[in-house]
């Protein structure tokens, strides 16, 4: 929800807006009642249980077996490294010789 707050309440309760703001507060910035700016949160740093509950509550169960089976299906779980096979190049001998500009 925002909040409609004047300039003077920003500069003199500017301590009580930032907290709300670490809060997730919106508030709409006015000028002698004409709104001039916006400010919100610059990113939440956590999501509150309760919103997370309610997003994930039609969400279907997962098997963890058979989750951690389909992942190790696609996802190289090896530890050692890799070693690559240098490709063989191909023949050039079909290329025609560079032919020198002329003078």
């Amino acid at each position: 929800m925002r909040r409609t707050i004047s300039q003077r309440e920003l500069r003199n309760d500017s301590g009580a807006i930032m907290r709300a703001l670490d809060r997730g507060e919106v508030f709409l910035v006015t000028r002698n009642g004409v709104p001039v700016g916006e400010l919100r949160p610059a990113h939440r740093r956590f999501v509150r249980r309760e919103v997370l509950l309610e997003a994930l509550g039609n969400a279907p169960s997962i098997d963890p077996g058979r989750f951690r089976g389909e992942v190790d299906a696609f996802v190289d779980q090896h530890t050692e490294p890799h070693t690559v096979t240098p490709v063989e190049q191909p023949s050039v001998s079909h290329v025609a010789p560079p032919v020198d500009p002329p003078s």
